[in-house]
């Protein structure tokens, strides 16, 4: 193996729609537009830039992301292990729980940032569904940025809107600015649809409704 954390990144990668789109688009990698990169290093309160080249993955797991970081402290070896569980919670869990979006480069001082964002474009925000991820992320990076050497976390959650009624008191410090959660705008094009089981006699919503509804929004 490769002591380069984002070469290690990019080998435990095995995210079908990442190789899907990257082939539809005729790319082999995610390139981040520039807007895009300065936005988000406003986002989450970077001093750097982040570079054209960093490393973008979607729909990354976060037992790839651990198994990433135990490899890096290791040198980079392929061996076996150990999956300690601190507070209920294994280092390695063997599901699917994953960020939505993964940005990766190394700094001027040879820090690695890693940059998790967690997307909602109609949807709202889950607080259980964060509370599971946060126990999850702590187990991994700890509370503190501090806490792994050489790797700086940060969590940013983007959507159309900033969240509101998410619960956050009880995440890592790194995942929050100022106590609150770091947040990237998510624009959405005009004029999106939107479909609802729906009771078209009681005109209500309606999970065994037998007619749908459509709206726009």
């Amino acid at each position: 193996m490769n002591t380069d954390l984002i070469e290690l990144l990019s080998r435990f990668n095995r995210k079908e729609r990442f190789f899907l789109v990257g082939n539809a688009l005729g790319k082999e990698d995610f390139s981040l537009s520039c807007g895009f990169r300065k936005r988000l290093q406003y986002a989450v309160g970077l001093d750097e830039s982040i570079p054209a080249h960093a490393f973008a993955a979607m729909d990354y797991h976060l037992d790839w992301i651990a198994a990433a970081l135990t490899a890096f402290a290791e040198g980079g070896k392929e061996e076996v292990f150990e999956n300690c569980e601190i507070d209920g919670t294994k280092l390695v869990m063997g599901n699917q729980e994953d960020v939505d979006f993964l940005v990766c480069f190394k700094g001027e001082e040879g820090n690695y940032n890693l940059i998790m964002l967690e997307a909602k474009a109609t949807s709202s925000w889950s607080s259980g569904q964060m509370e599971s991820k946060m126990k999850r992320l702590r187990r991994i990076f700890g509370d503190t940025e501090n806490c792994i050497d050489k790797i700086k976390p940060k969590f940013c959650l983007t959507s159309p809107r900033p969240p509101r009624g998410l619960k956050y008191k009880e995440w890592p410090e790194w995942c929050l600015c100022d106590g609150k959660p770091y947040w990237l705008e998510l624009p959405l094009p005009n004029g999106g649809l939107s479909v609802t089981r729906w009771d078209a006699g009681a005109c209500k919503r309606s999970k065994d409704g037998q007619h749908f509804k459509v709206k726009g929004g």
